[in-house]
């Protein structure tokens, strides 16, 4: 289905400049009028990330605030915890509501250790949802999520190599691009140069110093991607979701001034003693 008005009127936004960008709400509450049934399913795999950080934040606190861009409320959650914990290995009502990647997670996460959850929970969780994303019959997002499976992977091996840790353990999913690098440790490429157009990209990105450009750096090759993906599908339901990915990744650094602030004033006390003689 194409959204001729819809694409028509959205703003021009730019990664360099966050001016006019609507907030992710705003653009919910629109697109839930406009999209089909088949396309707002495609809006909602993607939103399914906001779920699975709920998830967390409610297992560490159920009082803890949830992201409202996420489908289930604190209450829904508690329900399926307690469906889970209560119902034997088939239930339809359950099964029904939740999907089979969370209560894989859930029922795997509830027999470890405390102490093993909090390094193990995230990492499996977003395996599973890539996992999970990368079977969506549209092409163009399960290659998004196939693209941030391999981005992420591909630094982790980088920093795994640069620290000396374990690379193969570090490594989640088994995709292609996964299965490489844990065959290829001690490749100075892990054999991926020639596979991944935007291997050196990541290196050049995995050598950056100051985290916050590195996060800018990561978050323009995305942007890259969108549009490079999108460019042909003028007013498809791919250019509409590659609009709110991209607010998505302006909306990233709303909360990071301060941050950001303490960054750069961190950048020149360096700076500044690097250039003074004691």
């Amino acid at each position: 289905m194409n959204y001729y008005c819809y694409i028509a009127g959205l703003p021009d936004i730019q990664i360099d400049n966050q001016k006019s960008i609507p907030a992710q709400e705003e653009i919910l509450d629109e697109l839930k009028q406009i999209l089909s049934k088949g396309d707002m399913a495609l809006l909602d795999l993607l939103r399914l990330k906001y779920d699975n950080d709920n998830l967390l934040k409610f297992l560490a606190n159920r009082d803890a605030e949830l992201n409202p861009l996420g489908k289930l409320t604190s209450q829904d959650w508690a329900e399926l915890i307690e469906l889970i914990d209560n119902s034997d290995e088939r239930n339809p009502v359950r099964d029904a509501r939740l999907l089979k990647y969370v209560l894989e997670f859930y029922t795997t996460i509830r027999n470890e250790q405390s102490e093993e959850k909090i390094d193990f929970a995230e990492d499996f969780l977003a395996a599973l949802y890539y996992k999970y994303g990368m079977q969506c019959k549209n092409k163009f997002v399960a290659e998004w999520f196939e693209f941030n499976l391999n981005i992420n992977n591909i630094l982790t091996a980088l920093t795994c190599r640069k620290y000396g840790w374990d690379i193969k353990s570090a490594i989640v999913g088994d995709n292609i691009v996964a299965e490489t690098i844990r065959n290829s440790v001690s490749a100075r490429d892990f054999n991926l140069k020639t596979e991944i157009d935007y291997f050196d990209t990541l290196v050049s990105i995995s050598e950056t110093a100051n985290l916050l450009d590195r996060e800018h750096r990561i978050d323009a090759l995305k942007w890259n991607w969108l549009e490079e993906n999108t460019f042909f599908n003028a007013f498809s339901i791919e250019r509409v979701l590659s609009f709110w990915l991209r607010c998505e990744l302006m909306h990233r650094w709303d909360n990071l001034s301060m941050e950001e602030g303490a960054e750069i004033f961190r950048q020149m006390i360096n700076d500044l003693k690097k250039d003074v003689k004691f």
